[in-house]
């Protein structure tokens, strides 16, 4: 089910649009310090995977405030992009699930596939599963869940919660994460249908 979703061309597609709906939302907050005009101020982002994923993902959406006075940056949440890691959100999201549950074989194809070293895979999975549970947005947000998110499982246990096939699941997944993916202040994504 979510090994197909590395090749998955719809949702590679998908994600920049979402992207570009949550920036949307951004620019027309305008300027959180001064309520000014936002400007587009995108900057180059060089992802490492041996996937081809086109130009979107050559550049993150960012604005720069107009005033004169106050020209602060404002980058919006995003779901192609997990912070500043070199690798695409949907990337580190599903070879996570797929190191943590297959056979050594499937983990050697994996790493293959991606181009990704044993110590990155292991380095993520470290990231997810004592890094991430002592997040503030976590501590936070992982109560919104009516079935507790076991975070030994994590990030499995985390698609687990929502509802729909295995892209759906990613989607919803990387829209929950989008907050942790920018320092901007008023960037906020609304949680979408929590399951279960």
């Amino acid at each position: 089910m979510y090994p197909a979703l590395l090749h998955d061309a719809r949702l590679f597609e998908l994600l920049p649009r979402i992207d570009e709906d949550l920036a949307e939302e951004a620019r027309r907050g305008g300027c959180p310090h001064c309520g000014g005009r936002l400007d587009s101020a995108r900057y180059p982002r060089k992802l490492r995977a041996a996937l081809e994923l086109g130009p979107d993902y050559e550049y993150r959406l960012s604005f720069c405030c107009a005033g004169r006075d106050c020209r602060r940056r404002l980058t919006p949440p995003s779901v192609r992009f997990l912070g500043r890691r070199v690798y695409a959100g949907a990337v580190v999201l599903v070879a996570s699930v797929l190191d943590g549950s297959g056979s050594s074989e499937q983990r050697r194809q994996l790493r293959e596939c991606l181009g990704v070293s044993p110590r990155t895979l292991a380095r993520w999975r470290r990231w997810w599963r004592r890094i991430f549970p002592q997040h503030p947005f976590w501590r936070a947000a992982g109560g919104w869940f009516r079935t507790p998110v076991d975070p030994g499982e994590l990030p499995a246990s985390l698609l687990a919660r929502f509802a729909g096939d295995a892209r759906s699941r990613v989607i919803a997944a990387l829209r929950f994460l989008a907050p942790i993916t920018t320092a901007s202040p008023a960037a906020t994504v609304t949680l979408g249908e929590v399951h279960r």
